[in-house]
């Protein structure tokens, strides 16, 4: 072998270790754009026919009201409709069209949850089903607040406490009671009158 073929077969090997490497490299670490994850805050879940993105929940404390927002879409051709119980028995659904989908934000009907069943910055279990294929599951879902100011507007508002109830039968319960004196003065007063017209004819 000559010097020229040696030095051929010297950058032939040093051309291949080189994409060798470099194939090593894209092996050992896979690239970014060739895995499925979550770009936001939310989960991703598949339960039957229906897949679940950036599901959350915004709340103030784990003992208020919890709101589930997110997207749910739904791959199959008939309606489905999803079921999320949380703590305490809370529970809302979510009605979603064949082949479409729905997305929980402002312009959507509120899926509440009564009791979030965790305070903000944690996760809570919350157990999903749907009606398509009866197919359920548990999975964890954060929970947010109105700290990020996207989210401000999804805080589910308390349902005001019914302040004037008692004011209202105080008042009720104190009428027959007005009532009664106002018919006793008069009936004491009509008394009087009879009885004086009385004596007073006698004589």
């Amino acid at each position: 072998m000559n010097r020229a073929q040696r030095g051929k077969l010297a950058l032939t090997a040093a051309a291949l270790g080189a994409s060798l490497l470099t194939a090593g490299c894209g092996y050992i670490t896979p690239q970014q754009t060739s895995h499925q994850y979550s770009a936001s805050d939310g989960i991703r879940a598949d339960l039957g026919p229906l897949q679940l993105r950036n599901m959350l929940i915004v709340s103030t404390s784990e003992n208020e009201p919890g709101r589930l927002i997110g997207a749910v879409y739904n791959s199959s051709s008939k309606d489905v409709k999803l079921t999320v119980n949380g703590a305490k028995g809370s529970q809302t659904e979510v009605a979603v069209k064949a082949n479409s989908y729905t997305l929980l934000n402002e312009k959507s009907d509120a899926a509440i949850l009564s009791t979030t069943g965790g305070k903000p910055g944690s996760m809570v279990d919350l157990k999903i089903t749907e009606s398509g294929t009866n197919v359920s599951n548990t999975v964890k879902v954060p929970v947010l607040d109105a700290t990020l100011p996207e989210y401000k507007d999804y805080v589910p508002t308390p349902s005001p406490s019914a302040t004037s109830t008692p004011s209202s039968s105080a008042s009720s319960s104190a009428s027959p009671s007005a009532g009664a004196t106002s018919s006793a003065t008069a009936s004491a007063t009509a008394g009087a009158t009879a009885s004086a017209t009385a004596t007073a004819t006698a004589r």
